[in-house]
């Protein structure tokens, strides 16, 4: 339990964790951009939680369920829908990543935003089902549905690319 009472450790923090919130930020997300703004946004939110509640006594929970809390609020808005482009490209760009790193995020932006942020903290983040519940405000039975859910769509998911490959 990391506690934070001054202004340096609260800086130390936001040093030290901004990597690994980014990293989770953009699986939740699929993302590089939209990661970033998600973790400075939830950095924000941290500085101004820990200067008015005076201390927190473990900023990294506080830090993770504000990040996951952000993302899914950001994608219940309207705007959130639309895409927009100046212009559209002549060809489509090489992929910068291997087949299965992209069929695997493909698979994952395709789930239930709920599901995909229980399967990222549980499985990515390494937290328990009742650290998951506890972040994410859900009951542990609930946690563990959208867990078998989640990983079913993925596994069903990607054997339909893979079948695609092949044929």
């Amino acid at each position: 339990m990391t506690r934070i009472d001054d202004d340096a450790a609260l800086h130390a923090f936001v040093e030290g964790r901004r990597t690994a919130l980014f990293r989770s930020a953009y699986l939740l997300c699929g993302d590089r951009h939209e990661a970033d703004d998600l973790v400075q946004t939830t950095l924000v939110k941290v500085v101004l939680g820990g200067k008015r509640h005076g201390r927190l006594d473990n900023i990294e929970a506080y830090a993770r369920r504000t990040l996951v809390n952000t993302f899914i609020a950001g994608r219940r808005r309207f705007w959130r829908r639309e895409q927009a482009y100046g212009e559209l490209p002549d060809r489509a760009g090489e992929p910068a990543d291997t087949d299965t790193g992209l069929m695997v995020r493909a698979a994952l932006a395709r789930l239930t935003v709920k599901q995909r942020a229980v399967l990222v903290l549980r499985y990515w983040e390494d937290l328990s089902v009742e650290a998951t519940a506890d972040l994410l405000g859900m009951r542990e039975n609930t946690v563990k549905s959208h867990t078998a859910r989640g990983l079913a769509a993925l596994r069903a998911d990607i054997a339909a690319d893979l079948t695609e490959e092949l044929v």
